[in-house]
């Protein structure tokens, strides 16, 4: 059985910089392309939004897209201070998720608290 995986998940292009939020079923692969601007005239690539400061992974793409719906609604403050809870030193994730997606299917999830 293959596994399943969705991943809302936070970049920013530097502490207290830039912010996008995003969902993917495969975190590693859309790491790559952030990093590699693979897609030049999107937003991340345009403002060097590369740094994966936050996630949360799922099983159920149609959660993890609501999931980043709501994020999208709350304010900048509110993100920052997600991003802050969980990664308080803003450190980049992605280091940890493009080492092998056994890895990144492994890890525990960044559960958001106060979504609702």
């Amino acid at each position: 059985m293959e596994d399943k995986h969705a991943y809302t998940y936070i970049l920013a292009s530097k502490r207290n910089g830039t912010l996008y939020t995003g969902v993917t079923s495969n975190l590693e692969r859309r790491m790559y392309e952030h990093k590699n601007k693979t897609h030049p005239e999107s937003f991340s690539a345009k403002y060097t939004v590369n740094l994966l400061v936050w996630y949360e992974s799922g099983e159920d793409i149609q959660a993890a897209i609501e999931l980043e719906k709501k994020i999208k609604n709350r304010s900048r403050a509110w993100k920052i201070a997600l991003i802050e809870k969980n990664n308080p030193d803003w450190k980049d994730l992605s280091l940890d998720c493009m080492d092998s997606a056994t890895t990144a299917a492994a890890r525990p999830s960044r559960r958001m608290t106060g979504a609702g």
